[in-house]
């Protein structure tokens, strides 16, 4: 019942603020009756903005309520003294200043101003480049973190895996790190051979992919900062492209073969790199540079590959392993 008696008393109530007379100065809105310009005693059509911090000091210690000693007077210099501290506070800000002139010449636009007016006031002032640069920040920092986890865990994986513990045991006994007793088996010493097989696996293991290990070159903020040196090198690059092969012709070599039979496949280098890598000289062979053939090569090898995932389950994980994760190997595994 309240609800349905509010609507239009909310209603009439607007109906009778358009009616009113809104041309003025509104009491609650900036210097109140006044004109901050006045208050300050500057001229609008003069301002100049390395004088107004000036003005401002000068009434600041003719009405500072200190300087009274009377009890009313005081009261009175207090009022005064918010009104010129309102009023170098509206015309000091640009944006505050622009919304102020506005509402000088357009005071019949009293809902507007209003909403100009609390707009300014309860809105956080906040650079919109240290917003931008936090999260860019807070991005890297949690790419960087994540990448970091991510290498841990294939730590773990490697660590657990026969050939590569192996592998690292040798290096160990090699350098001394380890010792093996007449059966083969390693000797407990006074370091933790558990710690000393991980630490040599993490020094020698190289991860590519998803779960490599973590850098901070790639992060955002690090693309970031190197962005204007990426665009200089990529128009670099595509001019000399089109000079070399759309003006002079020239034939193209196996670098520029490459870069051709990645963006046929549709892949970046180290996406390449991890699921092609052994198929160059195929790629080669079938001239994959050229985009039918690369088209007609691709398609022949999905082809193989869905029917060896249809086959076994193994295989399928291996290939979604490789896609998301890339490879793990020891630097000098052959």
């Amino acid at each position: 019942m309240n609800s349905a008696l509010s609507l239009p008393f909310l209603v009439i109530c607007l109906v009778l603020v358009q009616q009113c007379d809104s041309v003025g100065f509104a009491p609650e809105l900036y210097c109140g009756l006044e004109n901050c310009y006045d208050v300050l005693e500057i001229n609008r059509e003069e301002f100049d903005k390395q004088k107004l911090s000036k003005a401002y000091r000068a009434l600041a210690r003719k009405h500072h309520p200190d300087r009274v000693k009377n009890k009313e007077e005081k009261i009175l210099a207090e009022e005064r003294f918010r009104v010129i501290a309102t009023a170098y506070e509206t015309l000091k800000d640009e944006e505050a200043k622009t919304t102020y002139d506005y509402y000088l010449d357009h005071p019949d636009q009293r809902f507007y101003n209003y909403y100009q007016y609390y707009r300014l006031r309860v809105a956080p002032k906040v650079d919109v480049r240290l917003v931008i640069v936090g999260t860019i920040l807070v991005i890297s920092l949690f790419q960087y973190l994540s990448a970091k986890h991510k290498f841990s865990e294939a730590i773990e994986y490697a660590t657990g895996v026969g050939k590569f513990r192996n592998m690292a045991i040798k290096d160990g006994v090699d350098r001394g790190l380890l010792e093996m007793d007449r059966n083969g088996k390693l000797k407990k010493n006074k370091g933790d051979n558990d710690a000393i097989i991980k630490q040599i696996i993490t020094e020698n293991l190289d991860v590519t992919g998803g779960y490599k290990k973590e850098s901070v070159y790639d992060t955002l903020a690090w693309h970031t900062i190197i962005f204007p040196l990426t665009i200089f090198r990529y128009i670099k690059w595509t001019v000399l492209w089109y000079w070399r092969f759309a003006i002079k012709k020239e034939e193209l070599d196996d670098e520029a073969k490459m870069y051709l039979i990645r963006k046929y496949l549709g892949v970046s280098q180290s996406e390449f790199d991890q699921r092609f890598g052994t198929d160059i000289d195929d790629l080669f062979e079938h001239e994959c540079w050229i985009k039918d053939n690369c088209e007609k090569w691709k398609a022949e090898k999905d082809a193989a590959e869905q029917e060896k995932m249809a086959q076994s389950g193994r295989y399928k994980r291996y290939k979604r392993y490789m896609k998301n994760a890339g490879t793990i190997s020891f630097v000098d595994e052959e």
